[in-house]
This record gives C-alpha cells, sequence and structure tokens, in this order.
C-alpha cells in the first residue's frame, strides 16, 4: 500500500527525482530545445519570405534602387571634386547657385538624407522669414559673383582688351628679357 501511495505520488517509474522536480522547476534541457526549435521554425520563415524564387520582379527592382544612394552619393562627391579641377569655372557657377538655396530647404534634404541613413536628426527652430531675407539679400552679390567668374573665362570676347590704352597696347607686345631664356640661348 505504502509502494501504491508512492507511485501515485512520485510516479510509476523512470525517473522519479527528475518528474518530481520538474513539477516545481522548468526543465532547463527541454526549454533550450524548444527555444532552438521556435528559433529555427522563425528563421525557416524569414528564408522561405526571401528565397529569391519567391520574389518578383517588383521586389527586385526595389531591392535595386535600395542599393543606389550610398554609392550615388559617394560618387556624385568624388564628381565634384574632379569637376573643381577640371573646369574651375563651371564649378563656381554652380557652387554660387547653391549660395540661394534657402536655409529650410538645407535642413529639409538633412533630415531626410540623416533620417534615411538612420542617423538622429535634431530639428532647430531657427526664424524662416530670417533666412528668406538674408537668401534675398545675398542674390545680388551671388549674381555678381557669376558675372566676375564668367569674365574670367579665357574665351570670353574681351577678356585682353586694353580698353584703347596705346601705352599699354605697345608694353605688351614689347619683348622682355627673360633671363631663363638667355641662360638656354647661351647654352645652346
Amino acid at each position: 500500500m505504502v509502494m501504491d501511495i508512492l507511485r501515485a505520488l512520485f510516479g510509476s517509474g523512470a525517473n522519479v527525482v527528475r518528474e518530481t522536480a520538474e513539477v516545481f522547476r522548468v526543465n532547463a534541457e527541454a526549454a533550450d530545445q524548444r527555444s532552438i526549435e521556435t528559433q529555427r521554425a522563425a528563421l525557416e520563415q524569414m528564408a522561405g519570405e526571401f528565397r529569391l524564387e519567391n520574389r518578383g520582379l517588383f521586389d527586385r527592382i526595389i531591392d535595386g534602387l535600395n542599393r543606389i544612394p550610398r554609392p550615388a552619393m559617394a560618387l556624385g562627391t568624388i564628381g565634384l571634386f574632379v569637376a573643381a579641377m577640371v573646369d574651375p569655372l563651371w564649378f563656381g557657377e554652380r557652387m554660387a547657385g547653391l549660395a540661394l538655396v534657402p536655409e529650410p530647404l538645407w535642413w529639409l534634404l538633412g533630415a531626410i538624407v540623416s533620417f534615411y541613413f538612420g542617423a538622429r536628426y535634431q530639428a532647430k527652430g531657427q526664424d524662416f522669414q530670417r533666412s528668406i531675407a538674408s537668401t534675398v539679400a545675398r542674390a545680388p552679390h551671388v549674381a555678381e559673383s557669376i558675372r566676375t567668374l564668367r569674365a574670367l573665362n579665357p574665351s570670353s570676347p574681351g577678356v585682353a582688351d586694353n580698353g584703347g590704352d596705346a601705352d599699354l597696347a605697345l608694353t605688351a607686345l614689347t619683348p622682355t628679357d627673360n633671363p631663363a631664356l638667355a641662360e638656354w640661348r647661351r647654352r645652346g
């Protein structure tokens, strides 16, 4: 009778201590196995969603578009450096034009780029009217800068114009001493 009572309390067999302990505490090995099975099922589901054969043309196009911005920004920045070296006047005109962009538009661009790349962006409270007024006030200066840059272009007519000054024209045409050239002629 005692054995029947003990069997009823502690189970009928295999591992009485383990079965009794599991009543009060979770079996760590079984819990780990359930966790692994749950994680494996989640990974299999995600892998099934992202298999190439399950993806349509739209998904592939969007993935391709998502890979464009970072390289485009990097190559564009390098392109700006190259443009500044190849044609400084063209580059100067473009940069002078950028000076006319209102400051709130730069903030908006910064926010878009910051959020796109996951960075945090803190908006600064600035007076919109003040920035517009300062932008409009800079417009004549920028226009004058563009005129000055265009005047520096060697293909512009009148760049070497002496303004009717005969002495200046004669001075420009009169050969002068060139010590390096004289030395070269002496050696030759």
